[in-house]
């Protein structure tokens, strides 16, 4: 290597002991630049730390970059930074506060057990976590961060409507958290992630709107049709459920 594509190169590496302010400083690069197998999720991580608050800038679709791979690896990003409301979720999302899963008169009956049930709204977050991931890590259905097999879209939908509902619950039975998770600097790594979240599952239909419930803006609007039918995202990961609409009070 010369000296002159030694002095270019750019490395980016987190040492131990700097500062959370320092980390992440190095140069915003272009996809193409990016030399890596995992370069498009490289981009959108780059994407969202330079303003996480430009979640058009973040949704739009790169140049070159196949829009089914460009969905995976946004619910990929997904499922990483939903770990990070689990946690602020814990102290107050107890099996005692909440010992079903619910959300604007919905309540979800778990699967990830030996006969569908309802579990605390915790334990379902993190079934619905956990099997989204596996499911987005299965080199069956996944095998390749290039190019997505026809017959593995169809997950995209199921996963993205799994998640949803993680949103929905803290929303309407965790307000304050659910908020400062969402838009305030009490969490360093807030990324507005409902709203990223949202834009993805809009522009590539991944959530029919009938099942959107958090209120935009000024819509309060919270009709929701019967959900779709389950397919075969039931038979491969182990968080699949069912809903059932309670009467409102």
């Amino acid at each position: 290597m010369t000296e002159t594509a030694v002095s270019s190169h750019v490395l980016r590496r987190l040492y131990p002991g700097r500062r959370l302010e320092d980390t992440f400083q190095w140069p915003f690069e272009s996809l193409d630049s990016l030399e890596s197998s995992f370069n498009v999720q490289e981009y959108l991580q780059q994407l969202i730390r330079l303003d996480y608050s430009d979640v058009q800038r973040i949704i739009e679709l790169p140049e070159n970059v196949d829009d089914e791979v460009w969905q995976y690896e946004h619910l990929r990003q997904v499922c990483l930074e939903l770990s990070l409301l689990v946690v602020a979720l814990e102290t107050d999302c107890t099996k005692q506060h909440c010992p079903e899963m619910k959300a604007d008169g919905w309540l979800y009956l778990c699967a990830a057990h030996p006969s569908t049930q309802s579990c605390p709204a915790i334990d379902y977050i993190i079934h619905t976590l956990d099997g989204a991931t596996i499911l987005l890590n299965n080199s069956k259905y996944f095998p390749s961060r290039i190019s997505v097999p026809e017959p593995s879209l169809k997950h995209f939908q199921s996963i993205a409507r799994r998640l949803y509902r993680i949103f929905a619950h803290a929303y309407f039975h965790h307000r304050e958290i659910y908020e400062s998770f969402e838009a305030s600097l009490e969490f360093l790594n807030e990324t507005y992630l409902y709203a990223r979240f949202l834009l993805l599952s809009q522009t590539y239909g991944l959530i029919p709107p009938s099942l959107v419930s958090i209120p935009d803006n000024e819509d309060t609007s919270t009709n929701q049709d019967d959900e779709d039918e389950e397919d075969d995202y039931n038979r491969n990961i182990p968080n699949n459920s069912s809903a059932v609409l309670l009467p409102r009070d």
